[in-house]
């Protein structure tokens, strides 16, 4: 099973692209900077992709609504 769930995940963001976006962004940052909400062991998934979608579904990342319409 794929963890976390697509389900999980449209709760926590509106739009399937808005999601896709959200998370590319999040991990090309984790790549370059090396910063992580969680310990190592925490995470699911090995790969960066797979922790920011676990980022998105614990609620660490807040989204500005209004900031990305502008």
């Amino acid at each position: 099973m794929i963890q976390p769930s697509i389900d999980k995940l449209m709760n926590e963001v509106g739009s399937k692209y808005f999601l896709v976006n959200l998370v590319a962004k999040r991990s090309k940052e984790m790549e370059e900077k090396g910063n992580y909400q969680l310990k190592e062991k925490d995470y699911f998934s090995n790969k960066n992709i797979g922790r920011a979608l676990e980022e998105v579904s614990k609620g660490l990342i807040h989204i500005d609504q209004e900031k990305e319409n502008q």
